[in-house]
């Protein structure tokens, strides 16, 4: 399986986590291209942040121009699928805040999501709404504002105050716990809270290798585009 990752962030200490990440669950024969967006914000957190990161996320994914699979866009605002979709029509396009919660939902019961600040939260919440999950959506918990700083650093930093919150909401009655936000990929592994606690870059990873199947027969591997395509 072919995928294009883009991390809508320009961090590379995040895209080496989603890396990772996705890494981890890597087949033999897997070819996984992880890159960031083009240009635009570090971490996306205003509208402003996010429309220069669709725009940034659409000049990465013109300028590959290997054979994909699939693509997965790794950050929570799952940032441009629909522009990528439009660009690449026919090719699987999933963010990892779809495929998270479509895991949650698979799992059954009520979820949480842990993140790591609170403005990121309500966000998260009109994500997890927006994708028609707000009914199994037991609450969304952050750690108190901090300085991100560095954000590919954010997970080291705050990995037992994620995993404090994650016990938490096992101990509210959720069945399953999202960890929200991109640069966060790969911890979920790390961190016992009792109950299943879901990677998004690593769910998107195994949704797109349900549905492309080009060894199988599956859907053909997508080549470059049109030159009038190109962004």
């Amino acid at each position: 399986m072919r995928l294009l990752i883009v991390n809508p962030n320009t961090s590379s200490g995040v895209t080496a986590r989603i890396r990772e990440a996705a890494e981890a669950v890597a087949h033999p024969g897997d070819i996984f291209t992880v890159c960031s967006a083009a240009f635009g914000p570090e971490l996306i957190v205003t509208a402003e942040d996010t429309r220069l990161a669709v725009e940034g996320v659409l000049a990465a994914v013109a300028a590959h121009r290997a054979p994909v699979d699939g693509i997965v866009l790794a950050s929570f605002g799952d940032t441009g699928a629909d522009e990528v979709r439009a660009l690449r029509p026919g090719l699987p396009v999933v963010g990892i805040a779809a495929a998270a919660y479509a895991a949650a939902r698979t799992l059954g019961g009520p979820f949480g999501i842990v993140t790591f600040g609170t403005r990121l939260a309500p966000a998260l919440r009109q994500s997890a709404e927006r994708h028609g999950h707000g009914d199994l959506l037991l609450g969304v918990e952050a750690l108190d504002d901090v300085d991100i700083g560095d954000p590919g650093s954010v997970q080291a930093r705050c990995a037992g105050g994620l995993a404090d919150l994650a016990r938490g909401m096992a101990a509210q009655g959720a069945a399953s716990v999202v960890l929200g936000g991109g640069p966060l990929a790969g911890l979920a592994g790390k961190i016992d809270a009792g109950l299943p606690v879901i990677d998004g870059t690593q769910a998107a990873v195994g949704l797109l290798r349900g549905l492309t199947r080009p060894q199988d027969g599956g859907p053909p591997a997508q080549t470059d585009l049109p030159v009038d395509q190109a962004v």
